[in-house]
């Protein structure tokens, strides 16, 4: 445990953004289970709507820091090669 008062602050802050980002991870992890799901289904149009609401997700999650710029980049690339492939084929 810390002593100093500003420690203390910092480990309450801590914890607060942890759960902060732990309900943005899950929310981002629950809709990439449900785009791969959709993917799977050949269901086009719901899966580029919540392929949509993804990126946006993603992209707002890496300004606050809590993905790091490559590894939103892999994410969205990986999806989009799914959904542009569905769409094609």
């Amino acid at each position: 445990m810390p002593n100093l008062a500003n420690a203390k602050k910092a480990l309450r802050q801590s914890k607060k953004r942890a759960q902060r980002n732990k309900i943005v991870k899950a929310e981002i992890k629950s809709l990439r289970v449900k785009l791969r799901k959709m993917v799977e289904a050949t269901k086009v149009g719901e899966a580029e709507s919540v392929a949509q609401v993804l990126c946006k997700k993603l992209d707002k999650a890496q300004q606050k820091n809590i993905y790091k710029k490559n590894t939103v980049a892999r994410y969205k690339s990986r999806f989009m090669k799914k959904v542009n492939a569905l769409k094609k084929g």
